[in-house]
């Protein structure tokens, strides 16, 4: 594998690690925008507006762009994040130029108004749909809680309200801010060549605007409260709960990664074995999230209603033991190995691979190959990990439920 890198003239930035040894290709634009850049535009527009860039060109319409990706069998699709919207498509080398010229002309939709107010109820329809999911429902609560007033704790999707009251003026204003080349990074793994990359981004997205959007990197309140949203239908009670984390440019995420493993893996980790083996709980689990300038530790769990508290004290006792004494050495090792088989895994396929370098790149700005994280995770040590639960202790910070009363 080789990595190559450059920026087009209009600020793009492009990057990929070449592998001739695989059967395919992926590519993906970056956008450095989510929910968190919305400002005063009301939220949910990053995510309305992935929708709308699949709606169809000046000359192309909604059909005619999902039946040329078809076309060409390509595995396509599109997310939006709290940080970063990515369009990204996985193909064989024969059609990449095709399908780089597709995807590279829906970065710059039409935005018609009449597709605009058909997506609006689609994206309503779908915000009902997570509404009925007690997970995403708990999700959304617990980020909104801890955030505060913070622009991370706005939800991805909006909220009736907003996507009800936004207009294509808006989006259209929104896009020419944020869809500036400066702002997007052009990411490529698998089998092709550097020369046809370079060929087909300037073919293709020289053009583009030229611009790059700050992001403002205020620090989160962190909120300490309790709520529990009571869905009297639903048989068990779905608990998210945050607390404070390494920020993802930090040397401290592989530690974190490493840590959250230990704790709240969905197999042989502390959590697992104190309570879902025991039968006490379906779901018991721990996961490190980051973000630019911040991060977060969110435990969630999935039990009968009349074991929350009984489970959630659990919960603290096994915080507390490890803020106190930390892992031991076979704890740490476990994971270790964990985290390398897993990320050997991902790294076999080239989807996984360009997921990786782009949010390594959109978040430090730097390569990491597959050797580096693996150093990286082989690394860490049980005096790092201690630091980190010195700065960010385990605890239930700010908690959410969503089940019956």
């Amino acid at each position: 594998m080789k990595f190559h890198q450059t920026t087009l003239p209009n600020g793009l930035e492009v990057i990929a690690e070449l592998n001739p040894a695989v059967h395919s290709v992926a590519f993906g634009f970056f956008v450095r925008t989510g929910a968190r850049d919305e400002g005063v535009v009301p939220c949910g527009v990053s995510h309305f507006l992935e929708h709308m860039v699949f709606k169809g060109t000046e000359t192309l319409s909604a059909e005619e762009v999902n039946l040329r990706f078809d076309d060409v069998g390509a595995n396509y699709n599109a997310s939006t994040s709290e940080e970063q919207t990515i369009y990204h498509a996985a193909v064989l080398p024969e059609y990449f130029a095709e399908t780089f010229a597709l995807e590279a002309a829906i970065m710059y939709p039409s935005l018609r108004e009449k597709d605009f107010e058909t997506e609006k109820q689609v994206i309503l329809e779908e915000i009902g749909m997570y509404d009925d999911q007690p997970m995403f429902v708990a999700y959304d609560k617990v980020m909104q809680l801890y955030f505060h007033e913070h622009p991370l704790g706005l939800p991805i999707l909006g909220t009736p309200a907003s996507v009800t009251g936004l207009t294509a003026a808006q989006m259209q204003e929104y896009h020419r801010t944020r869809y500036r080349a400066g702002n997007i990074t052009l990411v490529v793994a698998g089998n092709t060549s550097w020369e046809e990359v370079l060929r087909l981004a300037k073919q293709h997205c020289s053009h583009w605007p030229e611009g790059k959007h700050t992001r403002q990197l205020t620090l989160p309140a962190g909120i300490a409260r309790q709520e529990w949203i009571v869905r009297d239908h639903l048989q068990t009670q779905q608990v998210m709960a945050l607390c404070g984390g390494p920020a993802a440019n930090h040397r401290w995420r592989f530690a974190a990664d490493v840590l959250a493993t230990i704790v709240g893996d969905d197999v042989n980790s502390r959590l697992y074995w104190a309570l879902c083996d025991s039968g006490k709980a379906e779901i018991a689990d721990v996961s490190y999230n980051s973000y630019d300038g911040c991060g977060t530790f969110m435990t969630y769990l999935s039990c009968l209603p009349e074991t929350v508290q009984e489970n959630l004290e659990q919960v603290t006792e096994i915080f507390d033991e490890l803020n106190d004494e930390g892992p031991t050495a076979a704890e740490l090792d476990q994971a270790k190995t964990k985290l390398a088989a897993r990320a050997v895994v991902r790294g076999e396929r080239p989807m996984s691979r360009l997921t990786s370098l782009g949010a390594e790149w959109l978040t430090v700005g730097e390569y990491l190959s597959l050797d580096d994280e693996l150093a990286a995770i082989e690394g860490v040590s049980l005096e790092e990990i201690t630091a980190v639960l010195k700065a960010h202790p385990l605890r239930l910070q700010t908690v959410v439920g969503v089940g019956p009363g």
